[in-house]
């Protein structure tokens, strides 16, 4: 593989340090030429390191581009690497002369790159937003970064993410830390805890903040001390601010560290980050080679290393008092920061090393390479359909699951969903989305796609809505017509109340589905009612079946953030309002309560539908005299999958907190407020449920206490789920089968 990298030749700071660590080691296994605009220290330092570097300067653009071109071809490059402005208006230019694709590496958001200097933001900040909308592909520095150019609308299906990682080879001992930091100008002493930060004294750092903060910890905690290395623009204002607070003589402005990091990380005990924009900052990967307690503000990729209250603390940019209240917690316990700190080493050494970075990026170009190469093809990939961008996580589950296996099918091939919240589809997924009422782009996207799926869930039914129905046959209708094959996948049907609907529904289906695959007994049987023979009809599973949980940090993060000790013992309830609901919520409580006093379990009250479910939560809460937390946003399916493994037992109205909690293996109570729900249940030949109209708070009970008698004995439940997972795999077969790959 060979692959030119362009770049001005005058950068810093973190992308110089990414740029030359990532060309440096993938030149061991790959050609990684580099092209400098202009020679100088960059270029030294490249070629020093042992990088194939040329200089290819001018500002005559067409002439530069006309010799690149030749090289590129007579090289035999089949990538153009693009980092920074310059290099991406060349990129943008050999497009077209050189028929390869171009890649640009986002390291920094570009509407912020020249802060304080607005010529150059008006010339080079608005050329460089230019060209990088006329390249192939984009890596961000970070899902962050990545997440913030989708949302200023970049094609989301053209992004990859990256992170800078470092060697984490121990360093080697650097001696007595007092010597070095009162070399610095640091007034301490055995007992100081060091606090400290590595970085450029501009606006975007908001080191006031830091300072803001320190003085407020330092109030509370006289063993803390604060060393500022680097230099800028506010070295003034930032040295009168901290005289001003009275903490002049406990803050240290070191100026540029020469020689090195690793003395000034080894001296350290606390590492800090305070800046109003990141991507993903070496600064903290650095503190943890060294088991740095962290406290940084939550922008950027930082959020992806830091597991808040788990392996370090997040705060909001800006916010010096939370700033404050957690550097004075770090100074005042020893344990604490030691906890931190090896944690947050433990995380960075298995997922941010400079290996895993180089294995990322190498699979980036392949991924290009290939997907450039893809045949051209009038008829090509996917449209999916649904209940998707409503805020309810099992419907959204759906189209995780049904997204991941497309793509494991076909990693490259074209996928459109519609989604009631495109914005927020784009950003979850990294899927093209459009709007369920934007029906000229949904039919456009037909025209071209070889599969329309109707993805999953109970979506022909008419008791939520009748029109909901319509709409689905519709686009069932549509895309028929368009020329798609149509499945409908893993999906549940009914009820279906009313005979005009009913005769519809049937009609529709007949006519214009090619193949049915379904996750329970009962909507087979439901189309055998309604007399729907044509199709190829299935029985299979729902794809949620198929997703795994969260790492352990990450769900212990989550639950941290809503209070709830990751380590207790807990029963889950997850309501809903329904019909009836207001008058059987008091036996929630009640049945809390007896599980808390007779089995110790701590109610744990978790939103599926985070914009509704809280209020169905509270309602039953009402009262309640025990210890109780509520979970109104857990995140992701993966993190509420996570928290749901926490629970002893799981009692729920929602079916895919059911199908979460059934895949990992934890005792179920049903209460039906839906035929869907008893379906599943009776499909892994669970019999703890009852309906919602029959239930009491004796029936309740008695299902806890046999629920918690099975926590014990699970293995009947888990072969159930294992089955199911393998049926399942029939959903996949199907499409793949249809889309004749």
């Amino acid at each position: 593989m060979k692959v030119i990298h362009l770049i001005s030749g005058g950068d810093s700071g973190g992308a110089k340090t990414h740029v030359l660590s990532l060309l440096q080691n993938l030149n061991k296994t790959i050609t990684a030429q580099l092209v400098c605009f202009r020679d100088g220290p960059f270029a030294e330092e490249a070629r020093q390191m042992g990088i194939p570097t040329v200089i290819c300067g001018g500002n005559n653009i067409p002439r530069l581009r006309r010799q690149l071109t030749d090289y590129i071809r007579q090289g035999g490059y089949q990538v153009i690497h693009c980092h920074g402005a310059r290099a991406n208006m060349v990129g943008a230019l050999l497009r077209r002369s050189t028929g390869l694709p171009v890649v640009s590496t986002v390291h920094s958001d570009y509407k912020l790159d020249y802060m304080g200097r607005p010529l150059s933001r008006l010339t080079f900040g608005n050329i460089n937003a230019w060209a990088l909308r006329r390249l192939d592909y984009r890596i961000g520095v970070s899902d962050a970064m990545v997440d913030l150019l989708i949302d200023r609308g970049f094609a989301p299906d053209r992004f990859y993410a990256i992170y800078n990682g470092i060697d984490f080879t121990p360093a080697p001992d650097q001696g007595d830390r007092l010597p070095y930091l009162r070399s610095l100008g640091a007034n301490v002493d055995e007992d100081s805890v060091v606090v400290g930060i590595a970085a450029r004294l501009n606006p975007v750092k908001d080191m006031s903040t830091l300072i803001r903060g320190f003085a407020a910890a330092y109030a509370q905690c006289p063993r803390l001390r604060l060393v500022i290395a680097g230099d800028g623009e506010e070295r003034e204002k930032l040295t009168a601010l901290a005289k001003e607070l009275g903490v002049e003589k406990q803050v240290t402005f070191a100026g540029w560290i020469s020689g090195g990091m690793d003395r000034f990380y080894s001296a350290l005990d606390v590492n800090a980050l305070t800046s109003l924009s990141e991507t993903f900052p070496y600064a903290l990967t650095e503190g943890a080679r060294f088991h740095l307690a962290t406290v940084s503000t939550a922008v950027g990729g930082i959020p992806y290393l830091i597991d808040e209250d788990v392996n370090g603390y997040l705060f909001a940019p800006g916010d010096w008092q939370a700033l404050g209240r957690r550097l004075a917690a770090l100074g005042n316990d020893d344990g604490l920061r030691r906890r931190l700190g090896e944690k947050l080493y433990e995380k960075a050494f298995t997922q941010f090393s400079i290996q895993k970075t180089v294995d990322t990026q190498l699979h980036i170009y392949e991924e290009i390479i290939r997907r450039h190469s893809r045949p051209g093809a009038k008829r090509d990939g996917v449209v999916i359909c649904g209940a998707y961008g409503r805020g309810n996580a099992g419907d959204d589950a759906i189209l995780e699951a049904i997204l991941q296996e497309m793509r494991a099918i076909d990693p490259d091939m074209p996928v459109l969903v519609l989604s009631k919240d495109p914005r927020a589809t784009r950003l979850a997924y990294r899927v093209r989305s459009v709007s369920r009422m934007d029906i000229p782009a949904w039919r456009r996207a037909m025209r071209h796609a070889k599969l329309y799926i109707n993805g999953g869930g109970s979506l022909i039914q008419d008791v939520t809505s009748r029109r909901s129905l319509w709409f689905y046959l519709h686009n069932i209708q549509s895309a028929k017509r368009c020329g798609c094959k149509v499945q409908m996948y893993g999906c549940g049907i009914g009820p279906v109340t009313r005979e005009n609907h009913r005769k519809l529904a049937a009609r529709v289906l007949n006519r214009y589905v090619d193949v049915i695959t379904l996750r329970e007994p009962d909507s087979q049987a439901e189309l055998r009612a309604m007399g729907v023979t044509a199709p190829e009809i299935l029985l299979t599973a729902d794809p949620a079946l198929t997703l795994r949980p969260a790492s352990a940090d990450e769900t212990d993060s989550v639950l941290l953030r809503s209070g709830i000790p990751p380590q207790g013992r807990y029963i889950c309830f997850a309501l809903r309002r329904w019909k009836g609901f207001e008058e059987k919520a008091p036996l929630f409580g009640a049945a809390a309560k007896y599980a808390y006093e007779t089995y110790g379990l701590t109610p744990v009250f978790t939103a599926v539908e985070k914009h509704q479910d809280p209020a169905a939560s509270r309602l039953a809460a009402r009262g309640l005299d025990i210890p109780h937390y509520f979970l109104d946003d857990a995140g992701g399916a993966g993190t509420i999958i996570g928290a749901l493994s926490r629970m002893e037992v799981v009692v729920s109205m929602r079916l895919h907190a059911l199908i979460f909690a059934a895949g990992q293996g934890i005792p179920l109570v049903g209460v039906v407020y839906d035929p869907k729900v008893s379906a599943f249940l009776r499909y892994i030949g669970q019999d703890l449920f009852t309906d919602l109209d029959a239930l009491t708070e004796e029936a309740l009970r008695a299902m806890i206490d046999q629920a918690a008698a099975r926590t014990a004995h699970p293995g009947s439940q888990a072969a159930a789920v294992e089955r199911l997972q393998a049926m399942e795999r029939q959903n996949v077969e199907v499409a793949r089968r249809l889309l004749d790959l």
